[in-house]
């Protein structure tokens, strides 16, 4: 932005009097943000934003699942039969969000910072999580049929080897010898996780409701508070 405006001699530093202020403030600016370029003193990405989309996501998940609990017509109990199947799946689903949300707070607080494949590696593992609330609604208006209950499956796996990659760009980003990386370790829970989403959903053409126990099993396995991180950072 350096050149003529109006009677203003050309010049890289000096702006007259006769100048547009806004002109002068933008090349102030300009000329910031290269000298601090030039020193290797770029500001770094925050992670706050990040932090904030996917807590927004995880919440208007959840609340699309509550509503599809339709109300019943009727006064009695027994108008509540039919929504038990809907009711379970809600609560199972409601408790992987809530694991989610829980160990990627975790993991963020680990991070430092954030770059571009970072963001994207997020977005792969929300995308992967906004399929919950559909999976939900089929496996229970179908009573844990077969497909559904297979369908949920799947997107359990690929959630959690979107959470595995996630973790994996944030060590990358951080250094082998990061916090972070020492504090996740090898994953061995998040291994066994993926082995058996993989058996329940083959499981699930054989006994849905014995494939739909394990997907229990999972999440009971992370209800168990892990305290790598918080030893770490309190450390």
């Amino acid at each position: 932005m350096v050149g003529f405006v109006g009677k203003c001699k050309r010049s890289p530093i000096v702006i007259t009097n006769h100048c547009n202020r806004p002109y002068a403030k933008l090349l102030l600016e300009l000329e910031a943000i290269a000298s601090a370029s030039k020193k290797g003193g770029c500001t770094k990405m925050g992670k706050g934003r990040l932090e904030a989309f996917s807590d927004g996501v995880i919440a208007i998940l959840i609340t699309i699942m509550v509503l599809e609990l339709k109300v019943p017509h009727e006064a009695d109990l027994a108008a509540l039969r039919p929504l038990v199947p809907v009711f379970l799946s809600y609560v199972l689903s409601f408790i992987y969000l809530g694991i989610y949300w829980n160990n990627h707070h975790h993991l963020l607080q680990a991070a430092r910072q954030v770059n571009g494949n970072v963001l994207w590696a997020n977005l792969h593992l929300l995308f992967w999580l906004s399929l919950i609330p559909f999976v939900t609604a089929w496996t229970g208006e179908n009573h844990f049929a077969a497909w559904p209950v297979a369908l949920y499956g799947t997107v359990l796996l690929l959630a959690a080897i979107a959470y595995f990659i996630l973790t994996r760009v944030l060590i990358s980003h951080h250094g082998q010898d990061s916090t972070l990386a020492i504090a996740l370790g090898r994953d061995f829970k998040g291994k066994v996780s993926v082995v058996i989403y993989a058996v329940a959903i083959l499981l699930s053409f054989v006994n849905s409701w014995l494939a739909f126990m394990l997907y229990v099993l999972v999440a009971i396995m992370w209800l168990i508070p892990d305290r790598r991180i918080e030893k770490i950072l309190t450390s």
